[in-house]
C-alpha cells in the first residue's frame, strides 16, 4: 500500500489520462459521468469530483487520501457502503492503489492522450540500437527486465514477409536464394522487392476494405447488386501500389466529387459513400436515410478517426467528451448526401458516366437523332392510330401498341405515308446499329448527384428524425478544440457546396490529432497482429491505452514527416528487430507478459482467410495472377445457394481460369459469402471492422478435409507433383511438403508422408492416383501451412 507521508515524487508519476481515467470510465461513469450524477457526484472532470455533493462529502481531495471520499467507498468491504454498488464486482487492489497514488501526487486531470495534439518525441538513446522503433521497444523491456526471444532464421523472415506484404508464399526458389545470399542487405532488399510487388496493393488494400465494409451487394431480402462497385476496390488496390499519399487517399474518398480537380479516379473513391447497406422498401424511408448516413458517420469516425461519434446519436456520448451536437454537426457535413438509389431506381444518384468525351459526343449526336426521327414516326403512327377503332386506340395506350401497329397500321395509311414510316424505321434500325458498334459507355459508382438546400440540419431527440431539435450549423467535435469550417467553392462538379472537402480537409490535416495515429497502428497491427492501441476503431476513453504512447506519437509524427506514405512506414517497421525476432518462448518472459504488450517475441498468427484460399491455388500451381477488374463467382453448392430468399440470384458463374483469380476479387455479396471465406473468419460486411476474429474452430476443419474446394485442389496439387517430380514416390512427397511449409522437409516429414500413402493403397484399397491426391490433401491441413511464424 501506498505511504502517502511520502512525498509524492518519490513514486511513479500516475497518469490520470493513461491509468485512472481507464478505471473510472469501465467502473464509475455509468452512475458518475456526463449522463448520471447520483447523489449529484460526477466523476469525469476535475470541478464537479472535487466539489461538495448533495451529502457534503468530497470525493477527491487533492493531495489527500484520508480525506477523499472515493478512496473510503472503493476500499469499504459493507455492500451497503462499497462503491461499485454490491451487484458489481469491487475495484481491484492494483486499481485502488493507481487512484491512492494519483490522489496522493495531487489528482491533477489532464486530457485523454489520444485527444491532445502529437507530441513531437525523441526516441531514446540507446547505444548500438540503430532503428528508432527499436529504441522505444528496448528501452521498455530493459526497464521491465524482460529478455527478447532470438532473431527469426531466415526461412521463417522470407515466409512472414511474403504474408505480411503479399499475401502469398515464396517459392521454394525463393526461399533457398534468400537463405543463401551473403549479401548483408538481402533482407532489406527482399523488403524493397515485395513492396514494389503489385501483389502488396491486393493484399494491403484489403485491410482498408474490412474498414469501409466493402461489399458489392446491398443487403436486405433481395440483396441487390451495385454496378460497378468492384472499380472501388481496384481503387484501393492501385492506390496501395503507387503508394498514394495517405492524406490524399483519405480526401478524394470522402470529397472525390467536389475536388478543384475531378477525375475518374477521384469519382470513383467517391464510391465510398456508396458502400454500406441499402434498403429499397423501407417501412420507415425517412428512419432507413438517417441510417444510412448513421453507417457512413460510424464508419468515418471510427476508421479514419478512432472515434465512436455514432455513440452521440441518440444522447450524449457516455464516455467521450463528445454531446449529442458533435454528431449531428459532423452530419451536416454530409446532410447533401443523396441516398444510394431509389426504387426502381438505383443509377441516378450512384452512377457517373466517365466515358471519354468524344464517345460521349458520338452517343449524344445519335441519340439526338433518334430522339427526332422517333417523334416523326409517332406522328405518323398517330394518323394512323386516329383512324382505327376505339378498342384498338386504346390497346395502343398499352405494352400492346407496337404488336398492334405491326399488324394492322398498314391499313390506315396511305400507300406513299406507309412508304415514307417504312423508310423511317429502316433509319431508326441503322441508327441503334450505329449505336450498338460504339464501345460501351464507362460508368463508375460513385456520388453523382446530391442535394442541396435541403431543410436545416438538427438535433434529433433521442436519434429519431421524426422529433427534430435545435438547428446546427456544420462543425467539428468539441473537443478539438478548432475553428468552425470555412468551405471554399467546389470545383468544377456543379452544385457541390464544397462542405465534403472542407470536413475531408480536416480530416486528412496534419493538425488532426486522430488520423496519422490511427493508420500508423493499423499498419503496425497488421505486421504484429495488433496494434499498440488494442482497440484501432476506438481511441477513446473506453478503448485500450497504448502499450507504448511514445513510440505511437513518434510514428505518427515520422508517418506526416515522409509525406504519408505507407510503404515509408512499412519499411521502417520491418527493417527492425522487433518485428524479426522469432515467436520462440523464453519463459521468464512469458510468466512477466504473457500477453507480449513489451513486444519480446514475435506472435504466431493463422492465415486469414483469403491467404488461405490463395496459397492453396499458389501451392497446387493454378493461381491465375491477372490484376484488377470485373469480380469473379466461385462455384458454390445448391445447399449454400439455397441459403438465400432466392436461391442462387445474383450469383453468376466465371471460367475456371478466372476462379482461379485471388480471393480479393471474389464477388462479395452480402448474404452469400463463399465457406472457404466465412469458415475462416471473413468479417461482418455491414459494419466497419477494426479487427478480424482468428478462431479455431471445427468448420475449418471440416472445410479444409471435406470440402469440394479443397478436394479438387488437393487433385490438382497431385497432377502438379506427378509432372514436376516424375515418377519417383519420394521426391513427389519431398516436392509437396517443401511447397506446403516453404522448407526442406526432414526424413521424418518425408518418411510419415510414404508411409502415409502405402496405408492408403495396402489397408484402404485406394489406387496410387487417389493415395497421392489424399496425401496432398494431407499436407494441405498441416498447421505449417496456415500458421505464420
Amino acid at each position: 500500500m501506498l505511504d502517502t507521508s511520502l512525498p509524492a515524487a518519490e513514486v511513479e508519476k500516475v497518469d490520470f489520462s493513461a491509468d485512472v481515467r481507464p478505471i473510472l470510465a469501465r467502473r464509475c461513469y455509468a452512475c458518475h459521468g456526463t449522463t448520471i450524477q447520483e447523489a449529484g457526484l460526477a466523476l469525469h472532470n476535475y470541478e464537479s469530483a472535487t466539489q461538495e455533493t448533495e451529502s457534503g462529502i468530497v470525493a477527491i481531495v487533492p493531495g489527500n487520501v484520508d480525506e477523499s471520499e472515493l478512496v473510503f467507498r472503493i476500499q469499504e468491504t459493507d455492500p451497503d457502503l462499497r462503491m461499485p454498488p454490491a451487484e458489481h464486482e469491487p475495484l481491484t487492489a492494483k486499481e485502488i492503489q493507481t487512484i491512492k497514488t494519483w490522489i496522493a501526487q495531487g489528482g491533477e486531470y489532464n486530457q485523454h492522450w489520444a485527444f491532445q495534439p502529437i507530441p513531437v518525441i525523441e526516441p531514446p538513446a540507446i547505444a548500438e540500437v540503430s532503428n528508432p522503433i527499436d529504441r522505444f521497444i528496448d528501452a521498455r523491456l530493459n526497464k521491465a527486465s524482460i529478455e527478447t526471444a532470438p532473431p527469426a532464421d531466415r526461412d521463417t523472415l522470407i515466409r512472414r514477409l511474403y504474408y505480411d506484404l503479399i499475401g502469398l508464399p515464396p517459392s521454394p526458389e525463393e526461399v533457398t536464394a534468400f537463405v543463401n545470399n551473403p549479401d548483408p542487405d538481402a533482407y532489406e532488399k527482399l523488403v524493397n522487392e515485395l513492396l514494389a510487388s503489385p501483389h502488396y496493393g491486393e493484399r494491403w488494400a484489403r485491410h482498408w476494405l474490412d474498414v469501409v465494409r466493402y461489399a458489392e451487394t446491398n443487403s436486405f431480402e433481395r440483396d441487390g447488386t451495385k454496378p460497378n462497385a468492384w472499380k472501388y476496390r481496384d481503387y484501393v488496390i492501385r492506390s496501395f501500389n503507387e503508394d498514394k499519399p495517405y492524406d490524399q487517399f483519405l480526401i478524394e474518398q470522402l470529397a472525390g466529387d467536389e475536388l478543384d480537380e475531378v477525375t475518374r479516379e477521384t469519382l470513383i473513391a467517391s464510391g465510398f459513400y456508396r458502400l454500406g447497406i441499402w434498403d429499397d422498401e423501407p417501412a420507415d424511408p425517412l428512419l432507413a436515410r438517417y441510417d444510412e448516413l448513421d453507417s457512413i458517420i460510424t464508419t468515418i469516425s471510427q476508421g479514419m478517426l478512432g472515434l465512436t461519434v455514432n455513440c452521440a446519436r441518440c444522447h450524449d456520448h457516455k464516455i467521450d467528451p463528445m454531446p449529442q451536437t458533435d454528431y449531428y454537426r459532423m452530419l451536416a457535413f454530409l446532410d447533401e448526401l443523396t441516398p444510394y438509389g431509389r426504387r426502381g431506381d438505383e443509377k441516378t444518384f450512384s452512377q457517373s458516366d466517365v466515358s471519354d468525351p468524344e464517345l460521349n459526343a458520338k452517343y449524344e449526336a445519335i441519340e439526338n437523332q433518334l430522339r427526332d426521327l422517333r417523334q416523326r414516326i409517332y406522328d405518323l403512327e398517330q394518323t394512323g392510330v386516329v383512324k382505327m377503332s376505339a378498342e384498338d386506340q386504346r390497346a395502343t395506350e398499352t405494352g400492346r401498341r407496337q404488336k398492334l401497329l405491326e399488324r394492322k397500321l398498314k391499313n390506315y395509311l396511305d400507300p406513299e405515308p406507309w412508304a415514307q414510316y417504312e423508310g423511317m424505321k429502316e433509319e431508326e434500325r441503322q441508327l441503334e446499329e450505329q449505336m450498338r458498334q460504339l464501345p460501351d459507355r464507362e460508368m463508375v459508382m460513385s456520388v453523382a448527384k446530391v442535394e442541396l438546400n435541403r431543410s436545416p440540419t438538427t438535433v434529433m431527440l433521442r436519434g429519431n428524425p421524426h422529433v427534430p431539435g435545435d438547428v446546427v450549423e456544420p462543425g467539428f467535435p468539441e473537443l478539438f478544440g478548432d475553428a468552425d469550417p470555412e468551405f471554399a467553392e467546389a470545383g468544377p462538379q456543379q452544385e457541390r457546396s464544397g462542405k465534403r472537402k472542407a470536413f475531408a480537409e480536416w480530416v486528412a490535416s496534419e493538425e488532426n490529432r486522430l488520423t496519422a495515429r490511427v493508420m500508423v497502428n493499423r499498419i503496425w497491427q497488421h505486421h504484429f497482429g495488433r496494434g499498440i492501441v488494442r482497440t484501432p476503431n476506438n481511441f477513446g476513453l473506453l478503448g485500450a491505452p497504448p502499450t507504448h504512447p511514445d513510440l505511437l506519437n513518434w510514428l505518427a509524427r515520422e508517418f506526416m514527416d515522409q509525406d504519408w506514405s505507407m510503404k515509408s512506414m512499412h519499411r521502417l517497421i520491418l527493417m527492425s528487430k522487433a518485428y524479426q525476432r522469432s515467436s520462440q518462448t523464453v519463459e521468464d518472459s512469458l510468466e512477466k507478459d504473457p500477453n507480449n504488450d513489451f513486444f519480446w517475441r514475435f506472435d504466431l498468427r493463422r492465415l486469414s482467410a483469403e491467404e488461405v484460399r490463395d496459397s492453396v491455388l499458389a501451392v497446387t500451381g493454378v493461381l491465375n495472377e491477372k490484376l484488377y477488374g470485373p469480380s469473379i463467382y466461385p462455384d458454390l453448392s445448391k445447399e449454400v445457394l439455397s441459403t438465400q430468399s432466392n436461391p442462387g440470384a445474383g450469383w453468376g458463374k466465371s471460367s475456371e481460369e478466372e476462379r482461379n483469380r485471388r480471393s480479393v476479387y471474389i464477388f462479395i455479396k452480402r448474404s452469400l459469402i463463399p465457406p472457404e471465406l466465412s469458415s475462416f473468419d471473413f468479417p461482418d460486411t455491414d459494419v466497419t471492422c477494426e479487427a478480424r476474429f482468428m478462431t479455431i474452430q471445427p468448420s475449418q476443419a471440416l472445410a479444409m478435409i471435406n470440402g469440394e474446394f479443397l478436394n479438387e485442389q488437393a487433385r490438382q496439387f497431385a497432377e502438379r507433383l506427378n509432372e514436376e517430380a516424375g515418377d519417383d514416390l519420394e521426391s513427389k512427397v519431398r516436392l509437396g511438403l517443401e511447397l506446403v511449409t516453404t522448407r526442406k522437409p526432414t526424413e521424418t516429414d518425408v518418411n510419415e508422408g510414404l508411409q502415409l500413402i502405402e496405408t492408403l493403397q495396402n489397408k484402404h484399397g485406394l489406387s496410387a492416383e487417389d493415395s497421392l491426391k489424399y496425401f496432398c490433401l494431407y499436407a494441405l491441413n498441416l498447421n505449417e501451412f496456415v500458421f505464420i511464424d
